[in-house]
């Protein structure tokens, strides 16, 4: 390709489970797949620090739609705690601030503790987050000395299970509603134990659905994209899975005419109000519809296939 002239992307459509290897931001892993991909529209959803691995979905041409729904999933991570040092960003990538001693405790008495945080709660974000204040993002007003006033958020942790217990290091696995901050978690846990400490090591293991043993990791994806961009597109999930949540609903080929026209169909009046995925003849899917008690279904995003993408 000469130099000055743009790369022709294609309109890909789908779903790949990135593990995403520490070291890199979400947004430079998606630019990375997307250029092997070929693709011309890509996003992700729930993003993952630098220094943390594991699940990031990435979603390409008409399944970025899907992202919205994604980013209000449940999560689920191990975490490696490393106890007795606290740092400024929560992390390993941090300065130490603070040490404290660890206290001698078995592994049931630390498992008391970690089961007090199940249920709901508050937490304050931390001010090295992607959060912003007057315009501003946190963490760049962190990197200047900076601490503002952050506004406490509801959170849910549904369970948490300590793993291993080794001198300084707790390790545990903690599934959680969106919005959780386990950097904080890991914090409010040791100040609970009369201790500091920061998260060493965090891999998402699971997003809504998605388990751990669908997601590929960048060096199988670079390999794959060696043979052309066929067998890496090979991988993609269809958008709907990601939706595998809500009930599907079917409606005739007329009624998927109007549906995708951006008008309201009649279903059912026994189906469930609420948001719905919805396919033509129970098997071509046209988006999420929203169904009201008296058997109106409006659409609210509606998805074109392979073949209408323009």
């Amino acid at each position: 390709m000469a130099r000055g002239m743009k790369r022709h992307a294609d309109p890909v459509n789908g779903l790949l489970l990135l593990n995403k290897p520490p070291g890199m931001t979400s947004n430079r892993a998606l630019q990375l797949v997307r250029r092997l991909m070929n693709a011309r529209k890509a996003g992700h959803t729930g993003s993952l620090d630098p220094a943390a691995t594991g699940m990031l979905p990435l979603c390409f041409g008409e399944a970025t739609k899907v992202c919205a729904y994604l980013l209000d999933a449940d999560k689920s991570y191990r975490v490696t705690a490393k106890l007795g040092s606290a740092m400024d960003t929560g992390d390993g990538d941090g300065q130490e601030t603070d040490t404290a001693a660890v206290p001698e405790m078995n592994a049931d008495q630390w498992n008391d503790i970690l089961q007090s945080f199940c249920g709901e709660s508050t937490q304050i974000p931390p001010m090295y987050s992607a959060l912003k204040k007057d315009g501003k993002r946190l963490y760049e007003l962190a990197r200047k000395g900076e601490t503002v006033e952050r506004e406490p958020r509801a959170i849910r942790i549904d369970e948490i299970r300590l793993l291993e217990l080794a001198g300084n290091r707790l390790v545990f696995r903690v599934s959680c509603s969106k919005g959780t901050y386990i950097r904080v978690l890991v914090e409010d846990i040791a100040r609970k134990a009369g201790t500091v400490a920061y998260t060493a090591r965090l891999h998402r293991e699971t997003v809504g659905g998605f388990e751990s043993a669908n997601m590929i990791d960048m060096a199988a994806i670079e390999a794959l994209a060696e043979k052309g961009s066929e067998p890496l597109r090979a991988k993609l999930l269809p958008a709907d899975v990601a939706l595998a949540e809500m009930p599907g609903i079917s409606v005739d080929t007329e009624s998927a005419e109007r549906f995708c026209g951006g008008q309201a169909v009649t279903v059912a009046a026994d189906e469930q109000a609420g948001l719905a995925r919805v396919y033509e003849a129970g098997e071509r899917f046209l988006g999420v519809g929203e169904l009201s008690g008296d058997g109106q279904l409006a659409p609210r995003r509606v998805f074109l296939t392979q073949e209408e993408t323009p």
